[in-house]
């Protein structure tokens, strides 16, 4: 690589289909192995690799040298010459020593980490300005501390002579110095990105709309549920992180009412803090939603585990707090017993299918029910000569009952606090909704 190239992060995966071993250590809490093996190939084959063998380890810790112990990496070396693989993925991150030391005694394979597969698939996946810039920050951060590895080969003829003349530390400390060039850049381009988001938000806020935010784990059918809602075209894949981008659509409720629907990234269990911090503006969807509906596959075997991985993600981001309605989907693939115990442990939940449409007027009716339980009832009396108030509550309330007096126009509202707030100095009286 010349100085004069902008440095860029390698993919886990070449064009070429790539044969993977995966590597697990079983320490006997959280997640069973199996269960976390499964989800690991499921990112691998997203990832375009094929998985031709699965090891695990009992550890009660992982060794600081090689993750796992010096014998079974062994077996993990011959298992991957055996079989013909080209790469070995672990299902923890690896500190950048570890990598070092697996890279150096398994040379002839790529090694990866379930962290550097996920921006993988990230990197896959995106397809906005503001996607690409965050997978790639979240990328070069990883990558940074790594970058010793890239130039390991010259190692091994340190002390002069033949085949020790070439680009060594000081390439390596350009490509450092580029990798920090880079991370600059992305940050600063990202600033100016999340200032434009930050306007969308702020007028959106000023607009007084019930803003909802779908959360889920990676697959949950977020994009189905909010296409079945809003009628809207987001792609839908049977893929972990098919859609990266942050999309906000409108839902009109039954009394007429406007609000907004965002379907935002997909969480999974052992999800980058890379990610969630590359993430961050997008997440501020999330944070200052008024209500969050918790997609959760009701079908899958491990939806309780999965609902834990999204709220402590969420926990993570600042937005444990927010009004929230978990929704299972997937009803047409659920067994009754597995219904009967969904609604056991969440009685309030809603059942539904984002596929058959079953549920979803239900899901509605809770939506409505929650922006009401949030606004307040206002009688206001607006002179004539302020039709543009006139205007703001038939867009952005919704209308109980409306007159014209020799005084000006009278109305009855349901309106958000911000919208209540612009009409307040006309109002005749002022009460909760949620009093009615």
């Amino acid at each position: 690589m010349s100085t004069h190239e902008r440095f860029t992060p390698h993919t886990v995966t070449d064009k070429a289909v790539d044969r993977a071993v995966l590597v697990a250590a079983d320490r006997g809490r959280g997640w069973s192995v199996d269960d976390s093996l499964a989800e690991l190939e499921r990112l691998a084959e997203t990832a375009g690799a094929v998985v031709v063998a699965r090891l695990t380890q009992k550890l009660s810790a992982p060794d600081s040298k090689t993750f796992i112990h010096k014998g079974k990496l062994e077996e993990v070396a011959e298992t991957a010459r055996e079989l013909e693989a080209s790469l070995i993925i672990f299902d923890d991150e690896l500190s950048p020593s570890q990598q070092a030391n697996i890279e150096n005694a398994v040379p002839e394979t790529k090694i990866a980490d379930r962290t550097a597969l996920i921006l993988d698939i990230f990197a896959l996946h995106a397809t906005s300005r503001e996607g690409k810039l965050q997978v790639e920050l979240a990328q070069m951060e990883y990558l940074l501390p790594r970058l010793r590895g890239l130039w390991r080969h010259l190692d091994r003829f340190a002390g002069g002579g033949v085949l020790t003349r070439g680009p060594g530390e000081s390439q390596l400390e350009t490509d450092r110095r580029l990798a920090r060039k880079r991370i600059g850049e992305l940050k600063r381009e990202l600033v100016h990105v999340a200032g434009e988001r930050e306007l969308q938000r702020k007028a959106r806020v000023r607009s007084g709309v019930f803003r909802v935010s779908l959360v889920g784990y990676t697959n949950a059918g977020k994009s189905t549920t909010l296409n079945a809602l809003t009628d809207a075209d987001v792609l839908v894949a049977d893929k972990l992180f098919a859609t990266l981008d942050a999309t906000t659509r409108t839902m009109e409720l039954s009394e007429g009412r406007i609000v907004t629907i965002t379907d935002t990234v997909g969480f999974i269990h052992k999800l980058p803090h890379s990610l969630v911090q590359a993430f961050k503006s997008t997440l501020d969807e999330v944070r200052e939603a008024d209500l969050l509906i918790h997609v959760v596959d009701g079908s899958h075997p491990q939806a309780f585990d999965q609902i834990a991985a999204v709220q402590e993600v969420l926990g993570e981001i600042g937005a444990a707090d927010r009004p929230s309605l978990v929704v299972f989907n997937k009803a047409d693939a659920m067994e009754d017993e597995a219904r009967s115990q969904l609604v056991s442990r969440y009685p309030h939940a809603v059942i539904c299918s984002a596929l058959t449409g079953e549920g979803l007027d239900t899901l509605r009716d809770r939506v409505a029910a929650e922006a009401a339980r949030q606004a307040v009832t206002l009688t206001i009396l607006v002179p004539y000569d302020r039709g543009d108030l006139v205007a703001l509550a038939h867009e952005h309330t919704q209308i109980v009952s409306e007159e014209h007096t020799g005084e000006g126009t009278r109305m009855v509202v349901r309106a958000s606090v911000q919208v209540a707030g612009r009409l307040e100095p006309f109002a005749q009286h002022r009460r909760p909704a949620a009093a009615e």
